[in-house]
């Protein structure tokens, strides 16, 4: 086989639409955009949401709740994960980063789902109440962090 041999597949290669061409090319004249209008112009408005003049659905429907600025977002760790520490270790977020189960920079909170059956000093933003109940149970100790 030689160079000039080749060829691509059969229908692998299409030839690009060429619009505004004449009329015998099928897409001459208005370039199959329709007679008038806006959608039959370049640089046209269209954005998500558009509907030809018509309010818009997203303005149409009326604004619902309140989103607290100040709020803080937890990131929550359940009791029962705490169980892979030995006992008396301190545990910081620090610590909980990096096994992975919070991110950096992020408020933490100790929630009392499961049993805990180490005694161990729990270091962290928030605990809930059941959680902070149980760890003292178990002989370990809370200590809340301030965010920073």
């Amino acid at each position: 086989m030689k160079l000039h041999q080749l060829h691509p597949p059969p229908g692998s290669k299409k030839k690009k639409k060429r619009v505004g061409r004449g009329t015998s090319s099928g897409w001459g004249k208005t370039s199959g955009r329709g007679s008038e209008g806006a959608k039959q112009r370049s640089g046209r408005p269209h954005y998500p949401g558009f509907e030809g003049g018509q309010m818009p659905l997203y303005r149409r429907l009326p604004k619902r709740g309140f989103h607290n600025p100040r709020r803080i977002e937890y990131q929550e760790i359940n009791l029962e994960r705490l169980n892979v520490f030995p006992p008396q270790t301190e545990i910081t977020p620090e610590i909980l980063e990096e096994k992975g189960w919070v991110k950096k920079d992020c408020p933490v909170k100790i929630l009392g789902k499961g049993e805990i059956k180490v005694p161990l000093v729990v270091k962290a933003h928030a605990f809930s109440s059941s959680a902070r109940k149980k760890i003292e149970e178990a002989g370990g100790k809370v200590e809340i962090i301030q965010n920073s």
